[in-house]
């Protein structure tokens, strides 16, 4: 049956015609539609308008079968993995029996004790529920408990014991002989269980690109190849095989969803191709633990939280991840309670039972689009593997990775202030009056949690060291819980992209008063409803609340309505024929009144306007402003 019969045939060239001549009706010239209508990736990699038959790349092959580009097994669905980092085996338990089928433990005297694991899972069956091990310099002592619990049961386990030859903030990494020693273990007496977590989404966390956070998990994995193939003080290596079936990766998943689909895609290409240079090419199906990335949560408005986790998990699931861990809506808060990890796990439930997203291997596979993407960030990524290599390795490219990532952090923080890069509830559409979750959270951060890059690098790009949450005053906020993502080694801190909105509206919280502007309506409200609701919500999403003086054009009313007010700063909010009109005269008597500052919300100059509000403005820079004028303090 041919479905296009009866429709007139059509080129892309017919569709550049077409598109050209709207872009010339909305008044924008370029040489070609592809041209102008272009997006750009922080890897610099082009979104093009159109995808068509003749962007295919190579055959991606089969599920199960190299280069693993469509998945690296043949059965379908996920691991839904929950995260714990407190000794609490009644939160354990309730998510293995509403859902969860394998378990992330962070082990330490902060989170859970190496001493309370047998307590944790006093009541688990260790051979069907997979346990992963996050315990950094800590590994060792920890993998021992768990495995003499596995012994003391006569039962097996399985799961990752979480090694890694990368270093965690506040401690040492496992040592190469901690590494080869626990993966000559398992491969020896725990056929179920791997030794090595190749963990990526610290370079997420930090800042870094789609390709930097692939690029850098292969040099890890690499060097942990080369560790585990080796010789040393432990005795002979593991063969390749052996070595590639103990390492677990993991990597963050964004709300950006074909972005996480591309780059899930794009990882197991990656590894594929290490695994054929290695002489294993069937043994290179890489096996992939997917988190909803920290960087995009907020503690403002958390709610929107379960919709940027929503699709996150929805991209890891279409992309292939093995397992997906969804971070509770609350993490930027507080330890999850018993409603926050249930809607976390219910997430996966969801998709997995009712919108059948697992009865499908590789939903996207075949797509013009994410098959372009996924080989583009694929190339892009083994370019900047090859600079790793080249610089010496994952241990002599530290300095390198650094400040790599530190660029594209500063591109996006860049994106973030001028609003090109939206955050829901925060940077857009913030709400002043919303109510902060209260109820009991630890009153110490976990000391773990990563803060710099090193304080040398820190200090060089610019990481902020204190967090957004740490200004809260009397806004009802707290300290920091650990998150997942949580632990980095030479690529930096979580760099959350709300901090710096999210630290204006806590300093404007922890006011006396709550800081104001007042909005200089000019004319009905038809004509300046648009630009006085913009207005609004820039200053609001600083915690700045706003005044509007109402429907008139009288200079004098509105001087006296501002002065009524209180405020320090105004905005004039009309149309461009309004201001046309009145705003040199609104400007006048505004400064009469009082006004030490006043912001036209559009573009023009006219006296008396000290700048203009648009979109595409540097919204953070002008909240700075506007506390200094406002005489805010911390």
């Amino acid at each position: 049956m041919d479905l296009a019969a009866g429709f007139p045939g059509t080129t892309r060239d017919d569709w550049r015609a077409l598109a050209l001549a709207v872009l010339r009706k909305s008044g924008v010239e370029a040489g070609s539609p592809e041209e102008a209508l272009a997006g750009h990736t922080y890897d610099d990699l082009t979104i093009a308008p159109l995808y068509d038959a003749s962007d295919l790349p190579a055959d991606p092959g089969l599920p199960g079968s190299p280069p693993f580009v469509r998945g690296s097994r043949t059965s379908t669905g996920w691991d839904v993995r929950q995260r714990h980092a407190a000794p609490d085996p009644e939160a354990v338990l309730a998510d293995l029996e509403n859902g969860v089928t394998s378990l992330w433990l962070v082990i330490g005297d902060d989170a859970i004790p190496v001493a309370e694991l047998p307590t944790v899972l006093r009541d688990v069956y260790l051979d069907l529920a997979p346990i992963v091990l996050d315990a950094g310099p800590r590994t060792s002592e920890a993998a021992e408990a768990l495995l003499a619990l596995a012994a003391a049961r006569g039962t097996a386990v399985t799961g990752n014991l979480g090694a890694s030859l990368a270093t965690p903030a506040g401690g040492a990494p496992s040592s190469q002989d901690v590494v080869v020693n626990l993966a000559k273990r398992c491969v020896a007496d725990h056929p179920g269980l791997r030794a090595v977590t190749v963990d990526a989404t610290p370079y997420h966390d930090a800042g870094g690109s789609d390709a930097e956070e692939l690029g850098c998990s292969i040099a890890l994995g690499v060097a942990h190849l080369r560790a585990l193939t080796g010789t040393g003080a432990s005795g002979t290596g593991l063969g390749v095989v052996q070595a590639l079936g103990q390492l677990d990766f993991r990597y963050a998943a964004t709300a950006d969803q074909f972005a996480t689909i591309a780059k899930l895609r794009a990882a197991r290409r990656l590894w594929a191709r290490v695994a054929e240079v290695c002489g294993a090419p069937e043994e290179g199906g890489q096996r992939q633990h997917a988190v909803t990335s920290s960087a995009m949560m907020t503690a403002r408005d958390p709610w929107v939280n379960m919709l940027r986790t929503t699709l996150a998990c929805f991209a890891a699931g279409v992309g292939g991840a093995d397992a997906v861990t969804v971070q509770p809506f609350d993490t930027r808060l507080r330890l999850p309670d018993a409603f926050s990890r249930r809607i976390a796990r219910n997430t996966q439930s969801l998709l997995l039972e009712e919108s059948s997203l697992g009865r499908v291997i590789d939903p996207a596979g075949g797509s013009w689009y994410v098959e372009r993407r996924t080989a583009d960030l694929a190339e892009r990524a083994w370019a900047w593997f090859q600079e790793i290599e080249a610089a010496g390795g994952f241990e002599a490219a530290s300095d390198l990775i650094a400040e790599r990532i530190a660029a594209t952090r500063a591109r996006r923080a860049d994106d973030v202030a001028h609003r090109r890069f939206p955050i829901t509830g925060v940077s857009e559409f913030p709400d002043i009056n919303e109510k902060p979750l209260n109820r009991p959270t630890p009153t110490e951060p976990d000391p773990r949690e990563p803060r710099a890059l090193g304080t040398r690098a820190a200090e060089e790009a610019g990481t902020p060291q204190t967090r957004a949450g740490g200004e809260a005053g009397g806004s009802g906020r707290v300290a920091e819980v650990p998150e997942a993502g949580g632990r980095v080694g030479a690529s930096g801190g979580v760099v959350r992209y709300a901090q710096e909105f999210e630290a204006l509206r806590d300093l404007a919280d922890a006011q006396p008063e709550r800081p104001k502007v007042f909005l200089a309506t000019i004319g009905t409200v038809a004509a300046y409803t648009a630009r006085a609701a913009f207005a609004g919500n820039l200053f609001q999403a600083g915690g700045i609340g706003t005044e509007s003086a109402g429907p008139g054009s009288d200079p004098e009313r509105i001087a006296a309505a501002f002065a009524a007010s209180g405020a320090r700063v105004a905005c004039l909010c009309s149309s461009d024929r309004m201001y046309a009109e009145h705003a040199t005269a609104v400007a006048a008597a505004l400064k009469r009144a009082g006004a030490r500052k006043l912001w036209l919300a559009g573009k023009g100059e006219y006296e008396g306007v000290d700048g203009c509000l648009y979109a595409g403005c540097d919204a953070l820079t002008v909240l700075r402003t506007t506390f200094e004028d406002l005489e805010v303090t911390r």
